[in-house]
């Protein structure tokens, strides 16, 4: 091996990202339009934040305050002031209603799209950087502001083509929770990882929960995850109201007064009942249910919390069953804009796992088929490119995506160009066709069906299927009507 091999940069993703193609682009963009369009239908406006905030600014919910790159990607400015990649797209937008307060409409109703980072243990299907689509509403008190939040969840998923039965918008309150801690003696140190280690059920099983809510849980790697230390009778309460959910709605609020009962969990039980008839009354009680299991991890949660969570299963490549389990959530979070503002901002959020849910909807065949690429028009003659580009831009003022081959291979090596194009069709014009003032036009997609048709070479150079040859002036038109007939 030479000194320059050794030398030589290698080409390598960073762990936890990952590079993302024009088809899964084209898919996303589709899915984000849909959830915007519902979104605006319900009143929500687009609002745009940056990636970076000061690490003070992300709240009490970072993992470990004293690391501030723990949990978080984390960079000190040249003012030594802490910098962090935003770990979601909610703390941005109390900051800026913090900041912009005066100036806002209130209730003040926006929806986000982007990426946020997360600077946690990369595993499959678990990444450093993904997509969040958010939609809030801010100084709303009243928890019809929850319910309408579910609601919008509701609605946004049958929008992407998921059925009434497929999914289903789950809804819990942190102050009973609290309740719960209370009743089980669980101390301000311990809360968070109570919370997270609840927030892992549908992932670890009870039993992986328990062991989370004791000592500590070791994993498949043989990392360990320090536990809570909640002894076995503590446990048993807080496992006992993860199990709280009954057939209906009301028989699960009995079941939580129970356990709260004598404690501040008690305002969340009447919290959850408004919110219970609320929905009932506006004919979203089929699919958005009462569930104790629902916490979600993050400490800033005040009130209500809620899951999107699809209930179908599907197969993966080894035909084993897998659920896709939750594909957003979001809550209640009045004390995160008070930080800043030194009196109450009451507030409530959701939040879609962009990238997630476009699994799901791959699973169910729902998000679309391959991109198309552009037409792709060969280069024949080195010094006519002039006419082809001229050719390309006659294509583009119709609104058709066109290309001229920028290489220097000949016919056959462009026309594999023009496949790894995904191109609908390939435009040719050598000397001859320009002498008459025709142009071929080849179908690349009904040529591709042809060939498995047609197995003599002979009868295939003969039939030149897809392939015709118009005048100059009917290359839109015949363009146009080839691609129409690919869709």
């Amino acid at each position: 091996m030479s000194s320059s091999d050794n030398n030589r940069l290698k080409a390598r993703l960073a762990r936890g990202f990952a590079d993302r193609g024009p088809t899964e682009l084209a898919a996303t963009r589709a899915m984000v339009e849909t959830i915007r369009e519902t979104y605006e239908l319900w009143g929500f406006e687009a609002l745009e934040t940056p990636f970076i905030e000061y690490t003070d600014a992300l709240g009490k919910f970072l993992p470990d305050l004293d690391r501030p790159n723990e949990g978080v990607f984390s960079f000190q400015d040249d003012d030594e002031q802490w910098l962090s990649l935003r770990y979601d797209l909610t703390a941005p937008l109390a900051r800026y209603a913090a900041e912009n307060w005066d100036r806002i409409p209130k209730p003040f109703r926006t929806y986000r799209f982007g990426p946020v980072f997360r600077n946690e243990k990369p595993g499959p299907g678990r990444f450093r950087q993904f997509l969040q689509f958010d939609a809030d509403t801010v100084g709303a008190a009243s928890v019809v502001a929850d319910a309408e939040m579910c609601m919008m969840a509701a609605d946004t998923l049958e929008k992407l083509g998921i059925q009434r039965g497929q999914y289903a918008v789950k809804i819990n309150n942190r102050k009973v929770l609290d309740g719960v801690m209370e009743s089980a003696g669980v101390s301000e140190k311990q809360k968070l990882t109570v919370l997270r280690a609840i927030d892992k059920l549908d992932r670890l099983g009870e039993e992986g929960v328990k062991l989370l809510l004791g000592k500590g849980r070791k994993d498949e790697s043989g990392d360990f995850t320090k536990g809570a230390g909640l002894d076995d009778k503590a446990s048993e309460t807080i496992l006992a109201f993860v199990g709280a959910k009954a057939k209906t709605a009301k028989d699960t609020l009995t079941n939580l007064k129970k356990l709260v009962g004598g404690t501040g969990g008690e305002a969340g039980v009447a919290e959850l009942t408004e919110i219970a008839d609320v929905i009932e009354r506006a004919g979203y009680a089929d699919r958005v249910i009462i569930d104790p299991s629902v916490v979600r991890g993050l400490e800033y949660y005040t009130g209500p919390v809620y899951e999107a969570e699809l209930t179908f299963e599907v197969k993966d490549e080894k035909g084993q069953p897998i659920r896709f389990g939750s594909v957003g959530g979001g809550g209640r979070y009045d004390g995160l804009i008070a930080r800043f503002r030194g009196e109450a901002a009451p507030a409530t959020g959701f939040s879609i796992g962009v990238s997630r849910l476009q699994a799901a909807l791959a699973a169910l065949g729902k998000a679309g088929n391959e991109t198309p690429g552009p037409v792709v028009i060969l280069v024949m003659d080195k010094d006519r490119t002039a006419d082809y580009l001229a050719m390309a831009k006659t294509l583009r003022d119709a609104k058709i995506p066109a290309e001229i081959y920028m290489g220097s291979s000949g016919m056959n090596a462009q026309m594999k160009y023009a496949d790894r194009r995904r191109s609908p069709v390939a435009v040719i014009q050598g000397s001859n066709e320009k002498d008459a003032g025709e142009v071929t036009i080849k179908d690349l997609v009904l040529g591709k069906e042809m060939s498995k048709k047609i197995e003599d070479r002979a009868a295939w150079t003969e039939e030149r299927p897809g392939q015709v040859t118009v005048k100059e002036e009917k290359l839109v038109e015949t363009v146009r009507a080839m691609i129409a007939r690919q869709k």
